[in-house]
């Protein structure tokens, strides 16, 4: 293991931010941390440390809800491992989050020691689960096949997407991402083909349908 890491802490709360940079500070002799408490400022960090080593995410925060975080942060940054650190503990939200290319899941009810030994076997190249969770029996065929198929978007395809879910217009969208409309009815074409739905609402409901009843019930953090 190295003895300097660079992290991005991702995480809308302040008081837990702080705990997990108390958590990881043994990791290494030398850690540089950046936090971010919104999903822009979790890709402009990342974006900033070309030599970023992990990124310890949460599902949901401001300018992400659900996997589209994660999915994204994958798409654009395939050789950053992302360890989602959630209130969450649900097997069906771990299974989804590996699913969708998370190097591990980390419950924020762990303590510190059980969260650095996390960390330090996500940085030796092994996925990390909470111990005793049966991982086998909870997946959904169906949810499954949609979520291989989320995972060949693009990155500029993932956004598209998650302004679709936000009910962007066409129009909008090509605002915001400063492209022309052609192009984002280009990506959209794109995303329905490799969703195989018809309709960008299909796009939207099969999206969104992976999420459904998970997060209603998230403890408090």
């Amino acid at each position: 293991m190295a003895d300097h890491y660079r992290f991005v802490i991702a995480d809308d709360h302040p008081l837990f931010r702080g705990a997990l940079i108390q958590a990881t500070e043994k990791i290494a002799k030398k850690l540089d941390i950046i936090e971010a408490a919104t999903f822009e400022e979790t890709v402009a960090a990342v974006l900033a440390q070309n030599d970023t080593d992990l990124v310890l995410l949460d599902l949901s925060m401001p300018g992400v809800q659900g996997f589209s975080g994660l999915l994204y942060l994958r798409a654009q940054f395939p050789g950053v491992p992302v360890v989602v650190v959630s209130a969450t503990e649900e097997a069906a939200i771990i299974r989804r989050s590996l699913d969708f290319g998370a190097s591990g899941y980390i419950p924020k009810s762990v303590g510190a020691e059980q969260m650095r030994a996390a960390i330090r076997a996500v940085l030796d190249g092994a996925v990390w689960t909470p111990p005793d969770l049966d991982l086998e029996h909870a997946d959904d065929g169906e949810a499954a096949h949609m979520a291989a198929r989320l995972s060949t978007l693009t990155p500029q395809q993932v956004r598209v997407l998650m302004m679709l879910n936000r009910g962007l217009l066409n129009k909008q969208i090509a605002y915001e991402l400063e492209v022309s409309e052609a192009t984002v009815k280009a990506h959209v074409s794109a995303i329905l083909q490799k969703l195989g739905v018809d309709s960008r609402t299909q796009a939207v409901i099969a999206a969104t349908g992976i999420d459904a009843g998970a997060w209603p019930n998230e403890p408090p953090r």
